[in-house]
């Protein structure tokens, strides 16, 4: 069996911003072989659907204030919960945060989703460990009684992936009002951290997914990672970094998940 974990997801994403399409590639990871895309990036029109957006600040108006960091739907069974980094949630109360999935050119074809609830592993919070810089956000959308993961559609988890995959990268830089995308491999940085060269992920792409097709039997994207971690995923925008999700990444899903069925 692959050393490879899998946290899996139900729900295919009907409509996907990022789709990752070519040549399929046999990689061979010990047993099972799996499959891997030689992808390239196919930005979809306005008005098809993401589980990709721009994590923005809630005003003391309660206004939409400026986008700063990036964030995914992820599967789960109640539908309403997001992956991104934790250095992105720190300053800011859940009340205080909205999710805009698929934003662009100030377009919010999937609405605004306030943050309800944050969760960070503890040692992240005791001490901004890199290895740990991830966070799950809980989201509701007053008088919407579909959940968030119906509008978009969710990506799946994998922990335990190995440094050679060949990854979709995409974040929103707080400086542009679109999404930003790029393939290309994820390398090790260190036993704990992922690295990969893309031109354009500036600050606010922090939180953005990494996604590797490594499951294309379920029809679904996976995320192996999120910008941050080492130097809060990068000092330039040519490269950025990733903690590689492993068992503490499981630990906090699970909880995130618990807590969710207990509403």
């Amino acid at each position: 069996m692959s050393a490879s974990r899998w946290i899996t997801a139900r729900h295919a994403v009907p409509r996907v911003l990022i789709a990752l399409v070519a040549a399929v590639t046999g990689v061979t990871l010990g047993a099972p072989v799996r499959t891997v895309a030689e992808a390239r990036v196919l930005v979809v029109p306005y008005g098809q659907t993401s589980p990709v957006g721009a994590l923005f600040a809630i005003t003391t108006a309660g206004r939409l204030g400026s986008h700063f960091c990036t964030a995914s739907v992820v599967d789960s069974a109640a539908g309403d919960l997001l992956v991104t980094a934790a250095h992105c949630v720190p300053r800011h109360a859940a009340g205080e945060l909205a999710f805009v999935p698929g934003y662009r050119g100030g377009r919010r074809p999937d609405g605004i989703w306030r943050v309800s609830r944050v969760l960070v592993d503890e040692r992240w919070r005791a001490a901004r460990d890199p290895d740990d810089d991830f966070a799950f956000l809980t989201v509701r959308r007053a008088g919407r009684k579909a959940s968030l993961e119906a509008v978009t559609g969710a990506v799946a988890l994998a922990v335990g992936e190995p440094a050679g995959l060949r990854i979709v990268a995409a974040g929103y830089p707080d400086t542009e009002s679109r999404l930003v995308s790029c393939s290309n491999t994820a390398r090790a940085f260190s036993a704990t951290q992922f690295t990969f060269s893309c031109a354009g992920f500036a600050d606010g792409t922090s939180g953005g997914p990494l996604l590797a097709d490594v499951r294309p039997a379920a029809g679904l994207d996976t995320v192996i990672g999120v910008i941050g971690g080492y130097q809060l995923g990068g000092k330039t925008p040519s490269v950025s970094y990733a903690a590689r999700f492993g068992g503490r990444l499981a630990a906090l899903y699970r909880r995130a998940l618990a807590e969710a069925g207990r509403r």
